[in-house]
């Protein structure tokens, strides 16, 4: 899965990683390399979240390519 992940400094000098496409799917890091790696786990935490929310839901999800 390839996702777009915003990465900015603030004021502080802290990273901050964000991913457009999961809403609340957020994190920061001290360094750049950090916040990656932190958004990488919050990605599947949020995915596992997802899942387990759709697991009982009787509608189908199917991919498309346009």
């Amino acid at each position: 899965m390839k996702l777009h992940v915003v990465v900015e400094q603030d004021e502080a000098g802290y990273y901050s990683a964000e991913v457009p496409a999961l809403p609340g799917c957020l994190t920061q890091g001290k360094t750049r390399e950090e916040a990656i790696a932190n958004v990488k786990e919050a990605i599947e935490g949020w995915l596992e979240v997802m899942e387990a929310k759709c697991a009982g839901d009787a509608r189908q999800t199917i991919e498309v390519v346009v």
